[in-house]
């Protein structure tokens, strides 16, 4: 019999058994992976930490920053040059990306009625290459549609990011699975105990009681802490008897967005040697709006060769049933323009091709979550206990405006140990 049982091994899980394990809490982690982690996925290649999953730290958002600082991460700024291709041109653009956000700082003081952020495109009767633009920066940050995602939550997520200064990134030196990492060997150093490898089928309850229900076995605890990622939750892979209805009604006010992402491992960083010289040299991120993926990045300024693709929203479908065999070689056709060099060149410095589809994950399908209209007021409501027995976290809980992020994970990890710990 335990205190808590938490559903999950991602960063809201361990972030709450973590802080309930040192309250003195009897805590176990059921996690239907064989890893920990959840989103953040760091595959090692030799000097190599590509991510698979969570790579940036936007900006300083506090909680992070202190578990960064705990665990004795370093921690290097993403910084450089950005360049655009355009009508088959490569140029320098790095003082040229404001013209994306305009719009969403504008929504800062939006006050209603709710819109989607197609029909507030609508109205503003933009120029078409600058609505194609934000577009594609909405639904490229959010892996969200366009033609679902909230104005009102837009404008609340740029107020929350400008005040961690978001702006700013920042990369984890030897890979984001540090974090989770250190916070189960701090749970399992206090008592606690993760168990891997178990999907969780139900989640019987009543009141100061639980039966956490897997295919082998069976669990007790008083109350439960769920973080499994919003579309698992959505589609009823967990069954809950009875069912939390108001829960699960908020939930549906909530999407999963999603994108497709992957890292080229290359035997030399060959853009560095290409024009724009001064852009490539220092290259950061690149916008191909006109390619698949439209989005790239580098590690720079860290001495990495690698390079990420990426791209979010409906787009990415295009890309969601390739493997990554396939991926590689679409990427490299696609670099291959970009740079104008033969594809051949790219090819053979190819050393390996690492991605995740996650919307294809049984256990996440999909990237991270984001608001649809009208739902603002709905994690909130996730938020709020279910007969002081079940709790539900996630970043898509998340009520500081940072959905989608590791920072909003922590913080609604921290929050369901505290209602739990205020609940005695």
């Amino acid at each position: 019999m335990q205190d808590v049982i938490v559903i999950g091994a991602g960063m809201a899980g361990l972030t709450a058994a973590r802080a309930l394990a040192e309250a003195g809490r009897k805590v176990l982690i059921i996690e239907a992976k064989d890893r920990i982690g959840g989103r953040i996925w760091t595959r090692h290649v030799d000097d190599e930490a590509i991510e698979l999953g969570a790579e940036f730290v936007h900006g300083r958002p506090p909680e992070l920053w202190a578990l960064i600082n705990e665990a004795g991460i370093e921690t290097w700024e993403r910084d450089g040059a950005h360049a655009c291709f355009e009508d088959g041109s490569l140029n320098d653009c790095s003082g040229e990306m404001d013209e994306m956000i305009d719009p969403l700082e504008k929504l800062e003081d939006f006050a209603g009625p709710d819109l989607t952020f197609a029909e507030y495109i609508n109205r503003q009767q933009m120029p078409p290459e600058a609505c194609a633009a934000s577009i594609g920066y909405v639904e490229g940050f959010n892996a969200a549609d366009h033609r679902q995602i909230s104005v009102m939550s837009l404008g609340v997520q740029q107020k929350a990011e400008e005040a961690i200064g978001s702006d700013r990134n920042y990369h984890l030196r030897g890979g984001y699975d540090q974090l989770p990492a250190y916070l189960a060997r701090r749970v399992e150093e206090i008592g606690g105990k993760v168990l891997l490898s178990t999907p969780v089928k139900e989640i019987r309850w009543q009141p100061n009681r639980v039966r956490v229900v897997t295919q082998s076995d069976a669990f007790f605890a008083a109350q439960t802490v769920v973080t499994i990622p919003l579309a698992v939750l959505q589609n009823g892979a967990v069954k809950f008897s009875p069912r939390p209805d108001a829960i699960l009604q908020a939930a549906e006010l909530l999407r999963m967005g999603q994108a497709r992402r992957f890292t080229l491992l290359f035997r030399e960083r060959f853009w560095e040697k290409l024009r724009p010289k001064h852009a490539l040299e220092q290259l950061s991120f690149l916008f191909a709006f006109s390619e698949m993926p439209p989005v790239w990045w580098t590690p720079h300024p860290e001495k990495s060769k690698t390079i990420t693709g990426w791209v979010g929203g409906p787009r990415s479908s295009a890309l969601a049933e390739l493997d990554q065999n396939h991926l590689a070689q679409r990427a490299c056709a696609s670099l291959a323009r970009i740079f104008n060099v033969d594809e051949s060149k790219i090819t053979s410095l190819l050393e390996g091709c690492y991605t995740h589809n996650w919307g294809k994950d049984l256990y996440a399908l999909g990237a991270y979550s984001y608001v649809a209209a009208g739902g603002l007021e709905a994690s909130m409501q996730m938020t709020r206990p279910v007969a002081n027995t079940l709790f539900f976290a996630g970043e898509h809980t998340d009520v500081t405006g940072q959905w989608g992020t590791v920072h909003a994970a922590i913080r609604s990890g921290q929050r369901a140990a505290v209602q739990i710990l205020s609940a005695d």
